[in-house]
């Protein structure tokens, strides 16, 4: 195969909606995890790779995640978690998408 083996393929991956419940206490901590997710999930054949997250605050004042990843397996993306370290409390499949509008952009942090 001809450059073939350069391309990392992710045909086989399902969508998978990850919720980290009070991960981290400040968002520098979770800035830290975040890139460190990042760089394992980039590393060729980590059975993951990280499509988006949205950080809720949590009645504890700490700071949570919802993510959406594509994955191997659920056990696939709990390894990587735990490669991290981050939680994982619960890996959901998504069955479907449904798009009403695309998320909003960030305001701009002044």
């Amino acid at each position: 195969m001809a450059g073939g083996d350069a391309v990392r393929s992710f045909a086989s991956m399902n969508l998978y909606v990850i919720l980290r419940r009070n991960g981290w206490a400040t968002p520098e901590d979770l800035e830290q995890a975040a890139a460190k997710s990042a760089a394992e999930g980039d590393k060729e054949g980590s059975g993951v790779r990280w499509i988006r997250s949205y950080v809720i605050q949590e009645e504890s004042g700490e700071l949570g995640t919802v993510c959406i990843y594509e994955g191997e397996s659920p056990e696939a993306v709990r390894a990587h978690a735990a490669t991290v370290p981050m939680p994982a409390d619960e890996v959901i499949p998504v069955v479907d998408t449904v798009i009403v509008r695309p998320d909003p952009q960030p305001a701009a942090v002044s």
